[in-house]
């Protein structure tokens, strides 16, 4: 029997030191992970490389599609060195941010950025070190700001800074991102995540330099992308809620209902949707979760989320296999409780007014009325399988399409299992393989039934406008 998930949410892993040979990577495929993902802050260019390789041996291996996600690192904002090493800030403090190299102490440091400096404005809050010190600022001229100390604390050489309150001047991708982004699109990788996302402009940008080659996800990061929400989602192909970032530059309390906000346009617009960070963090040292953390994975699939997401757990944490085994079950038993499919039901979206979500919506409700075992898209670009996955039907969808890169790609996406084969020839062949793949893949047996949704004429992307009920025949 070929390898098929019990789950339709996601599990994207992040690749470290602690996930660098290959075994690892066929342990955390086994334990249930559907993405792997490369942040470039971490990695270099022949790193890169060589996991994108192991993934692909590992596809042969295992039959399956794998996505491989490359994470840009975006502009990373730090103030300059200290004498000393560091420097203890006191709370009521003035603190000076300024352009002078030299080493600072307790009154001032370097800010290497002038954009930021001439960006900056009175009331403006300053974090560094992800918020453990907090000013904000009193005065603000074009190449100096002076703060007020609101949370005392040390501050140490490089250390990153947090501008919540401020739109900076900067694009979303720095020259290291372009070289990094190049060299991924050379190897091969099937999804960009975009740190750093102010604006729609910072998406189009990527896109633009991607050239279809991968599927642009956005980052939703920071306060300024909370303010464009709606702009930014519509012009990407996925969406990251990140939500350690988010919690850093804004009031923690509010960070649940943006999860949920973004999940609900995500799925509105028929776009997948991950929600990343601290999910199980504590077994990074421990090999057992919190009750907490259990339940914060279960919130996010309970939501309907496309994938979850593990970071240090599996890059650098100790436990990276069980990590994954335990988002695994978290997931399974979450789809398996009887409330599941009741609030997964009362989130759908009303469909567009197009032929091809009509045909969705559809099949959806065909396949639910008659119990049919399976929802079956045939699908070049991936649009077909995507449609039927907005609206999240109890029966699994199985994605049929001639193109590795699409079914690479839909291997992030809510319930879709996808399988490679050559398009089909006409109706009755779209018809005929579709119940021999489903019932190999374990979808359906001898005398049950499906439904097959397609676009003809076949191989036109995104040209949904027919569906068929087949049985599977001994």
């Amino acid at each position: 029997m070929p390898m098929r998930r019990l789950r339709r949410c996601k599990i994207v892993a992040t690749l470290g030191p602690a996930t660098a040979q290959r075994s690892a990577l066929a342990d955390l495929f086994r334990a249930g992970a559907d993405v792997f993902r490369v942040n470039m802050s971490h990695a270099s260019h022949d790193d890169m490389r060589e996991r994108v390789h192991m993934i692909r041996s590992l596809e042969q291996e295992f039959g399956r599609p794998i996505a491989i996600m490359l994470d840009l690192q975006g502009p990373k904002l730090r103030i300059g060195s200290l004498k000393g090493g560091s420097v203890q800030l006191t709370r009521g403090a003035h603190f000076v941010f300024d352009q002078d190299s030299t080493p600072g102490d307790a009154t001032r440091v370097q800010l290497p950025h002038p954009e930021i400096l001439s960006a900056l404005q009175p009331g403006h809050a300053v974090l560094i070190d992800d918020g453990k010190v907090r000013l904000h600022v009193v005065e603000a001229y074009p190449k100096k700001a002076v703060a007020l100390v609101d949370v005392s604390g040390t501050i140490s050489n490089r250390k990153g800074l947090s501008l919540p309150d401020t739109e900076i001047p900067l694009s979303s991708m720095t020259e290291k991102d372009r070289a990094d982004l190049n060299a991924g699109l050379d190897a091969g990788v099937d999804w960009i995540a975009v740190s750093f996302v102010q604006r729609a402009e910072d998406v189009a940008e990527v896109k633009k330099a991607v050239r279809g080659r991968a599927l642009v996800m956005a980052k939703i990061e920071k306060p300024q992308a909370i303010s464009r929400l709606e702009e930014i989602m519509e012009i990407s192909d996925g969406f990251m809620v990140a939500r350690g970032d988010l919690g850093v530059e804004m009031p923690l309390e509010k960070v649940p209902g943006l999860q949920k906000r973004i999940s609900r346009i995500a799925r509105r617009l028929g776009r997948p949707v991950v929600v990343a960070t601290q999910m199980l963090e504590s077994m990074i040292s421990l090999p057992v979760p919190t009750r907490a953390e259990v339940s914060d994975v279960a919130t996010a699939v309970f939501e309907g989320a496309d994938a979850i997401m593990l970071s240090a757990e599996s890059a650098s944490g100790q436990y990276p296999i069980e990590t994954v085994a335990t988002m695994n079950r978290i997931a399974e038993e979450v789809e398996r409780d009887p409330f599941y499919r009741q609030i997964i039901n009362a989130q759908r979206a009303v469909p567009d007014p197009t032929g091809a979500d009509a045909i969705a919506s559809a099949a959806r409700n065909i396949a639910e009325t008659l119990d049919l075992k399976a929802v079956v898209a045939w699908t070049a670009s991936g649009s077909t399988a995507l449609r039927i996955a907005r609206e999240r039907p109890d029966p699994p969808i199985l994605a049929l399409t001639p193109n590795r890169e699409t079914a690479r790609r839909l291997a992030i996406v809510w319930g879709v299992h996808s399988v490679i084969t050559e398009d089909a020839h006409d109706v009755d062949d779209m018809a005929d393989r579709a119940t021999i793949i489903a019932r190999k893949e374990g979808f359906a047996s001898a005398g049950e039934r499906i439904i097959v949704v397609a676009g003809v004429p076949f191989g036109s992307p995104g040209a949904t406008n027919m569906v068929r009920i087949a049985y599977v025949e001994n």
